[in-house]
C-alpha cells in the first residue's frame, strides 16, 4: 500500500530471519530493511520490532513502513550529461572524464549525482531519499557507461545482477608496454594497501577479483587492451594491470615514472550488456571513445 510517497509491505513469518523476508518481500536490500527496523518502522504482532535476525513463529503478521523519499541533500544542476537509455526504472549514461560520481568533502557540486537529479524524470528514490542508486561507479577520472537505477527495487535487482556476474562491462585501456601474449586473465585478489590507505593493492587476504584482457592494437611502446572485468573492486584495472608491469598510461597514482606520454588517463568504460530487471529486454550499449582518448592513441602511433 501506498500513500503520500510512503510505502507499506506486509507479510507474513515463515520461520527466516525478518530482514531476509522483508528483503524479498519489499525490494529493499537487507541493510536498508536492518536500518528501517532499527529507526522503528517495523511491527511484529503489532508491535515494535527492531530486531533484524529474529524468527518469529510462521504466520505472524509483519509489516514494514518505508518512509515518503526525503528532500535530497545534493541540489539537481542544470549539467551536461548525455542519456544514452532512461525509463521508470533505470537509466544508462556517459559519465565525462573529471566528474566525480558522489558528493564528498571538496565535491559537493559539479558532481554526477548532481547531473542526474537535474536531468532524469520520475525519480523515484533510494531508501527513502530522492536520489538515483549508482549501481557501479567509476573514478573521477574514467570516462564511460555508467547504470542509474531510479528505485529500491531496480537498485537491489541490479546490485545483484552485479554480484552474480550477470552484467557484462568491457573497457578500453591504454597500458605501457607490449605483450608476449594476445590475451590473459589476471585473478589475484584486491585489498587496501598496507603501506598507503588511500591505494589498492594485490592482497592475498583481499577481495576475490578477476579481470580478462585482449590486445587490440599495438603502438610505441603501449599497447590498446579491451579490458573485461569479472568482479567490480575499487581501481582494480589499475591495480590488475599494474601488477603484470603494464599499468595504465597516465595514471598518476599506479602509472610508470617515465610512460608514454598521454593527455589524461587512458581508461574508458566502452560498453554494457545486460537484462533488463523488470522487462527481461536484452541490453546493450556503447560509449565511443572520448576525444582525449583519441588523441593519446593517435599520439603514440594508434589510429582507431
Amino acid at each position: 500500500m501506498e500513500r503520500d510517497g510512503e510505502r507499506t509491505i506486509e507479510a507474513a513469518a515463515d520461520g527466516r530471519r525478518l530482514d531476509v523476508l522483508l528483503s524479498e518481500t519489499s525490494g529493499l536490500s537487507r541493510s536498508r530493511v536492518a536500518a528501517l527496523m532499527e529507526e522503528g518502522f517495523c511491527t511484529l504482532n503489532g508491535r515494535t520490532c527492531r530486531k533484524a535476525g529474529e524468527k518469529p513463529a510462521p504466520g505472524s503478521p509483519v509489516t514494514l513502513t518505508v518512509p515518503a523519499p526525503k528532500d535530497p541533500v545534493p541540489q539537481a544542476e542544470d549539467l551536461p550529461l548525455e542519456i544514452l537509455y532512461e525509463d521508470e526504472d533505470l537509466a544508462v549514461v556517459i559519465k565525462p572524464r573529471g566528474m566525480v560520481v558522489h558528493p564528498a568533502a571538496g565535491h559537493s557540486e559539479g558532481t554526477l549525482v548532481n547531473a542526474l537529479l537535474g536531468n532524469l524524470s520520475s525519480l523515484g528514490g533510494i531508501g527513502g531519499e530522492l536520489r538515483p542508486g549508482i549501481v557501479h561507479r567509476l573514478d573521477k577520472d574514467t570516462s564511460g557507461l555508467l547504470m542509474v537505477a531510479k528505485n529500491d527495487e531496480t537498485q537491489q535487482a541490479l546490485s545483484d545482477m552485479l554480484r552474480e556476474r550477470k552484467i557484462e562491462k568491457h573497457y578500453r585501456a591504454l597500458a605501457e608496454g607490449l605483450f608476449r601474449e594476445q590475451e590473459g586473465v589476471i585473478d589475484a585478489p584486491l585489498g587496501r594497501s598496507k603501506k598507503d590507505r588511500k591505494k589498492m593493492a594485490v592482497d592475498p587476504e583481499g577481495r576475490e577479483a578477476v579481470t580478462e584482457w585482449k590486445v587490440m592494437a599495438e603502438g610505441r611502446g603501449c599497447t590498446l587492451l579491451d579490458v573485461h572485468i569479472l568482479t567490480g573492486r575499487t581501481h582494480q584495472i589499475r591495480v590488475h594491470l599494474k601488477s603484470i608491469h603494464h599499468p595504465v598510461c597516465g595514471d598518476p597514482i599506479y602509472g610508470a615514472e617515465k610512460g608514454v606520454k598521454v593527455p589524461c588517463l587512458m581508461l574508458h568504460a566502452f560498453s554494457l550488456a545486460f537484462e533488463h530487471p523488470r522487462t527481461h529486454e536484452k541490453m546493450a550499449f556503447q560509449a565511443p571513445l572520448p576525444e582525449d582518448f583519441l588523441k593519446g592513441l593517435k599520439g603514440n602511433g594508434i589510429i582507431m
